[in-house]
């Protein structure tokens, strides 16, 4: 038996040199279709997660992480070795942070609340009609 909270969950980039927990779920997550996205991963949108103020904790290699700021945009996370995406912060508010669901390393059991930019949606691989919240541009997020 864990003497471990059973809302941890942990991370990582693609080569492991930059490993995360939360120590709260996730508040949501959501699919970003901006053009940003789509060249940063490659494909037609990203998916994050929102953490809870405080809940993460890098346990190694912290010291990896570098980021890409885009006027007008947060800054994008990555691993300094590997490249893979980690995730975002505020631009203005260093609390808010999201997490690249792709680096978890079990399923977060976090429901995806909306899609964001979708007037940006790559017209290659149409959004699927799933009843997700739409927005045409960024979404605002409670509290934020």
């Amino acid at each position: 038996m864990s003497d471990e909270p059973a809302t941890e969950l942990t991370g990582a980039c693609g080569c492991g040199a930059v490993r995360w927990r939360l120590t709260a779920a996730p508040l949501g997550a959501a699919y970003c279709h901006c053009t940003r996205c789509q060249r940063r991963t490659g494909s037609a949108s990203s998916v994050s997660a929102l953490t809870a103020p405080g809940s993460l904790e890098f346990t190694a290699g912290e010291e990896l992480i570098e980021a890409w700021r885009p006027e007008g945009g947060w800054p994008k996370t990555f691993c300094g070795e590997c490249g893979s995406a980690i995730g975002g912060q505020h631009p203005e508010k260093p609390e808010v942070v999201i997490l690249r669901l792709g680096g978890f390393d079990e399923d977060p059991g976090v429901q995806i609340l909306y899609r964001q930019f979708t007037a940006d949606a790559a017209p290659w691989e149409p959004i699927p009609d799933d009843g997700l919240q739409r927005f045409e541009g960024s979404a605002e997020i409670p509290g934020i």
